[in-house]
């Protein structure tokens, strides 16, 4: 399973994340990710630029609240030349906007909701939605598993497994222990992202260094295949 790790804090990119950037890149992560929100466009040129230096995959998540907002971003992920484009539920018009470009797409499942993002929606509609994503043409999935308000985040991630077929599951969001890692590994999550988790030391409460925190995460991903 790949670990994402988003150089984000309450679903914003971080002011320094160039900065954390050169921090982390001794660790040769290979998935670095961010937000559409929280620095201007120039921050995240150079960031994107940084992470594909480091030998990562880049992965922008949208967090924007609007459908304008949305494709707003999707069109910035182009510019950038982003790798992946996370979230999103304005399918179709995102796909004709990426259209002819290498960015893979992962578009919300469910009825995701405000800024931090909660997730609404049943086991059900995530299959169902899931399974419309591949049939479009989607590269797989982006859930909010672990800030779902109306069913079990487990089961969400159970349904979304089995109507992405052979598309690659991203459960993202509160992941915040070596429990949940192993969890969404065992129903077959294909890659994770942690964050703040990571920045707010609650993933690691009794170490005090970002690159302590990512070190127990990378241990706990390898340890939960």
């Amino acid at each position: 399973m790949d670990f994402i790790f988003m150089l984000t804090r309450n679903d914003q990119t971080v002011t320094d994340c160039l900065e954390i950037c050169d921090l982390i890149s001794p660790l040769k992560l290979r998935h670095v990710g961010f937000k559409d929100v929280g620095v201007d466009f120039d921050t995240l040129r150079s960031l994107t630029t940084k992470i594909h230096a480091m030998g990562a995959r880049s992965y922008m998540e949208v967090v924007s609240t609007t459908a304008g907002d949305c494709l707003k971003a999707a069109r910035m992920a182009v510019t950038l030349g982003a790798g992946h484009l996370l979230g999103g539920t304005e399918v179709d018009a995102t796909l004709e906007i990426i259209r002819g470009t290498p960015i893979r797409y992962y578009p919300f499942p469910g009825t995701p909701h405000g800024h931090p993002t909660r997730l609404g929606g049943s086991a059900a509609q995530v299959e169902a939605q899931c399974r419309m994503f591949m049939q479009k043409g989607c590269a797989g999935a982006d859930l909010l598993a672990y800030r779902a308000t109306q069913d079990e985040p487990l089961r969400l991630v159970e349904a979304a497994r089995r109507g992405l077929s052979g598309g690659r599951l991203i459960v993202a969001g509160n992941i915040d222990s070596a429990a949940r890692i192993a969890a969404i590994s065992a129903r077959g999550a294909d890659a994770f992202t942690i964050g703040s988790a990571i920045f707010n030391g609650a993933y690691a409460p009794n170490k005090g260094s970002t690159l302590s925190q990512l070190a127990d995460v990378i241990a706990d991903c390898a340890n939960s295949t």
